[in-house]
């Protein structure tokens, strides 16, 4: 009862701090976000400026078209009257009229003047003849400081004004005109861009058609507070992934910890279950012998992987109590079958714990003395991983063929293996993984090594199981040589309970018992006639 409070109390803290840790790093990240939003803020600001900007010049221009056509008298009272009522109709036009030499003779803010007004000097002639102006003024009035465009003696003033902030931020504006935009190092682009001068975001947008810049700036520190509510935003979003994440963690540590409690339980009550996969003569399909496989099913009667568990069981020091459950049981089980049919071998898996744990080979001898069963008949499974540590597995191998038994490598191809390693490990064959086996029939990488590994093999006078044999192309693969191949799969059998393999098993198992019985009989037969 403790221990569940404890790891109640556990699991509330770890999602609590999960939760905290989430709200730190959503608003750091909100935080972060600042910049960038303040940026993006900025740029749409600028996209507004461009876009009015666009529609002066297009106005300007259309307008001055039309002026190139008038048949009203140059500045009479007509034509001044006909300007006034365009630039009030207008959006964009500040001021129209009629120039010559650079000197305004009339307009519609300026009417006729009783003497021209300026000597204004054109900042550019374009190709299609138009001239531009960068200050043209009509009146010394700083608000009507825009560009001007000339075509014939037509001239029009225009321009938009700022367009209105939008948004949580505060963005400060200033229009900059051409001679001084380029001598100011951050408008001399010919395009926007955004830089930062100290605590403050600067973007600049310069225009050729109106020779002008715009500069709208935002500081940094009202950026971060103008993201604020981003940043809560965020943080909120982190507090609800940090709990989800600390559930999931919580969950995982729970179910970790109660699997190993399940585990250890389920071993010591002996309630593992233990299957038998049929190995076959992959020529003709006869059974030659089986492997022993644990399962195993949680409280709720899930089944669990038994790479799990059995990590599980390696992970917190009790994989020999699971070894030595799987030795006992299937010896047990496959008494009769190994006394009866010498040549049946039953396949037992062992990890790199039991090959280094002092007790594994007492343990073995125990359960083949007590079953009565021979040495020859048990085949011991190591995967190449569990032989990482050569001096550990060479020994532990060597002990294991002294007393008879027969030792395979699984899962071959996928760790350590190489010709001078399988030569000092003294295996009597090699189980192809699964993996291999898939590849055939497909254009996969590889498919070519399973000839390299099958020659190898041959070479070191090796058998060889096929492991994953799932379809009759892959069966017929290992069959066209003259190399002695076994194999296990679906194709032939998934791993069985005891009795559905006895029932595979009993022709066999009835024939035994009939030439045993009549070798019996012949040998009492013999001893009568020799008395005699």
């Amino acid at each position: 009862m403790q221990d569940h409070r404890h790891d109640d109390q556990a699991g509330r803290t770890i999602i609590v701090a999960m939760a905290a840790l989430g709200i730190v790093a959503g608003f750091a990240l909100g935080t972060l976000l600042a910049i960038p939003l303040a940026e993006l803020h900025l740029n749409k600001y600028l996209s507004r400026v461009a876009t009015q900007e666009a529609a002066s010049v297009r106005e300007a221009r259309d307008l001055l078209a039309g002026l190139q056509h008038s048949s009203l008298s140059a500045c009479s009272d007509a034509e001044l009257a006909h300007f006034r009522d365009l630039v009030f109709r207008s959006r964009y036009l500040k001021d129209v009229g009629r120039i010559h030499n650079g000197a305004i003779e009339c307009s519609a803010t300026a009417g006729r003047p009783l003497q021209a007004i300026g000597q204004f000097k054109p900042a550019a002639t374009r190709s299609d003849g138009t001239i531009a102006y960068s200050n043209l003024v009509p009146v010394k009035d700083d608000d009507l400081r825009r560009a001007g465009l000339q075509l014939g003696t037509a001239f029009v003033v225009y321009g938009a004004s700022l367009p209105d902030d939008e948004g949580p931020l505060s963005v400060h504006t200033a229009l900059i005109q051409a001679k001084e935009a380029s001598s100011d190092e951050s408008a001399g682009a010919t395009t926007d861009n955004i830089i930062r001068r100290g605590d403050t975001l600067v973007a600049t947008h310069c225009s050729s058609a109106v020779m002008t810049c715009v500069a709208a700036s935002v500081s940094v520190r009202a950026a971060r507070q103008g993201e604020l509510g981003t940043a809560a935003g965020t943080a909120g979003l982190g507090c609800i992934a940090g709990t989800l994440i600390g559930f999931l963690l919580s969950a995982f540590r729970r179910r970790h910890l109660s699997m190993d409690h399940q585990l250890r339980q389920s071993i010591a009550k002996n309630e593992l279950q233990v299957v038998y996969q049929p190995i076959v003569n992959l020529v003709d399909g006869k059974v030659i012998g089986a492997e022993a496989l644990a399962r195993w099913k949680d409280r709720n009667g899930k089944p669990v992987s038994p790479d799990l568990f059995i990590k599980i069981a390696e992970q917190n020091g009790f994989v020999g109590s699971l070894t030595s459950l799987v030795f006992r049981r299937a010896l047990s089980e496959f008494r009769e079958v190994l006394t009866k049919i010498p040549d049946f071998r039953l396949d037992i898996n062992v990890t790199a714990a039991d090959l280094a744990d002092p007790a594994f080979l007492p343990m073995l001898d125990a359960a083949v003395d007590q079953n009565k069963v021979s040495p020859n008949s048990v085949v011991i499974e190591v995967t190449e991983s569990s032989t990482a540590n050569q001096e550990v597995a060479m020994e532990a191998i060597r002990l294991l063929r002294r007393r008879g038994h027969s030792i395979y490598i699984d899962d071959f191809g996928t760790g350590y293996s190489s010709l001078s390693y399988l030569l000092y490990l003294q295996i009597d064959r090699i189980k192809i993984d699964k993996s291999f086996t898939r590849a055939i029939g497909t254009n996969a990488p590889t498919l070519a090594i399973i000839p390299q590994i099958m020659n190898m093999a041959r070479s070191l006078n090796l058998g060889v199981v096929v492991e994953g044999v799932e379809t009759e192309q892959q069966a017929l693969y290992f069959t066209v040589n003259d190399q002695t191949v076994h194999g296990q799969g679906f194709l032939y059998s998934e791993p069985l309970p005891l009795n559905q393999f006895m029932e595979l098993m009993a022709p066999k198992l009835a024939r035994a018992s009939a030439e045993t019985e009549g070798e019996r009989q012949f040998a009492r037969a013999a001893m009568r006639a020799s008395i005699a």
